[in-house]
């Protein structure tokens, strides 16, 4: 079985529908950036797409439960596309920090 492919639209597709949850605040690429899906002209920073299915990396609010935010999220994304969703809560930030 070969892995999804990587689409604009469904990296972009993952991507807004993560930041559309409350209390998220932003995709988080990784303490080196690592984390993205590369396509042609355009680097969707904090999502990944493969065999196992999508890979969403955030920035949770620190006024939000943390939890709740990423079942959220995950509930989310795999409605929008799918795909099965493994999220990570990379880092926790105050309202207004960002």
């Amino acid at each position: 079985m070969s892995a999804p492919e990587a689409t604009p639209s469904a990296a972009a597709q993952i991507a807004a529908a993560a930041l559309a949850v409350p209390g998220v605040a932003e995709l988080h690429g990784g303490a080196f950036g690592e984390i993205a899906t590369y396509l042609p002209g355009e680097r969707v920073v904090g999502v990944t797409v493969g065999d196992a299915g999508a890979r969403v990396h955030i920035t949770v609010y620190s006024d939000q439960d943390v939890r709740e935010v990423a079942a959220a999220v995950r509930r989310d994304v795999e409605a929008a596309t799918g795909l099965k969703a493994v999220v990570t809560v990379e880092d926790v930030i105050h309202p207004g920090d960002d």
